[in-house]
Formats: structure tokens, sequence, C-alpha cells
């Protein structure tokens, strides 16, 4: 198992980024909240999981050791693969999807796409003893507190790690914002890759 990976940032992508490792390009599968942290030509590193597939092997990289805890879990799973498990990474942070499964809290686990409420509740039982409960997260969950919205903060910081001004990147999230209230309004957690994307294609038309 690759359980690490440590070097420059050759490259930043809406879906992962290449890492030169000893000469070699690596491309690793990241959570927007990841990719976000990378700034190309800079050092980093990267706990990674490596999944074997008959066709294939593919790496995923994470920020964080605990992030990459939770995305091996939640593959135990019945129908979680590792696309699936990122996409809830992508949408909750560890902590959040310990306090969701922990409380059953099915609809913040439908927010991810892929999720119904069938798949939901398979997870809360097959999990609900496995990934733990942080008792902060869920005491402010149990008190009704909410984190603020992180996709500013992620749409912006991906935008920079991809090249782009700090001022760009500031209008490009202007730009996105209805985008990302429509979501919010219609009970849908604002999705950063699709934000990003958004971002990137009115950049490009200005």
């Amino acid at each position: 198992m690759i359980a690490s990976v440590a070097g420059r940032v050759a490259a930043v992508t809406p879906h992962g980024a290449v890492i030169e490792v000893g000469g070699v390009g690596v491309l690793t599968h990241c959570t927007p909240g990841t990719l976000a942290r990378l700034r190309v030509g800079e050092e980093t590193r990267l706990a990674t999981s490596l999944v074997v597939r008959e066709e294939s092997l593919t790496l995923f990289g994470f920020a964080t050791e605990d992030e990459r805890a939770v995305f091996e879990l939640l593959q135990t799973a019945s129908g979680v693969g590792p696309k699936l498990a990122l996409a809830m990474l992508a949408v909750h942070t560890p902590d959040a999807l310990r306090v969701a499964v922990a409380a059953a809290d099915l609809k913040a686990l439908t927010k991810v796409p892929g999720i119904g409420q069938k798949g939901a509740q398979r997870i809360v039982l097959e999990l609900k003893d496995r990934l733990g409960t942080p008792d902060a997260a869920l005491d402010a969950a149990l008190n009704g507190d909410r984190p603020a919205p992180l996709w500013r903060e992620q749409v912006h910081s991906g935008l920079v790690g991809l090249g782009y001004s700090a001022k760009d990147a500031d209008e490009a999230v202007l730009a996105v914002e209805p985008q990302a209230e429509a979501d919010t309004a219609e009970g849908r957690e604002p999705q950063v890759a699709a934000l990003l994307k958004s971002a990137l294609r009115a950049l490009s038309v200005r």
C-alpha cells in the first residue's frame, strides 16, 4: 500500500493533483477541500489510499490521516465504493460524517450525490458503531449550531492554487454565489467541485 506521497505540486485540476515524487508525476484524486490547500510549485505531503482493481490502480490523496481513515471505513459499508466515499468527504468533513451517522441524520447523508434514503439508512446501520463520534461536533449539532459555509473559502483557495490572482478569485466567487445560494435554498449542500467549474468558466469568458 502507498500510505503517503510527498513532493512538489506539479499540477492541480478540479478533481486531482499531480505530485512529483522522485521524478515521477503521481496523479492523486482528492476532495475539493484538499485541493484547495495545494499550490503549484510548492512542496506538500498527502496521506494516500491505493484502490486496486483488475483494470486499474487509482490513488486517492487526503490532507489528513483522519480523512484517509474515514475514506477507507466508508467503503466497508455495502454499496459504497471509492468514488462515493470521496463524494461523501467532498460534501462533509470527517467529523460531520461522524455526527450524521451517530445521529442517524439521513437528510445530511442524502445531500451527497448518489446516496438515497435507503442507502443512507444502510450506511447508518453498518457504520454507526465504527466511525466514532466527536463530542464537540455532536454537541454543536444537538444545540442547533451550524458551521459557516466553507464553499467560498474552498473555491477561492482552489482558484488561487490554479494560478489565478486573489482579485480574479474574488470576482469568480461572486459570479458563482447565485448558484450556491440556489442550491442552499433548495435544501442542497453547495458542491464545491461544481462551483469551481463554474468559476473557471466565468474567468475564461471575461
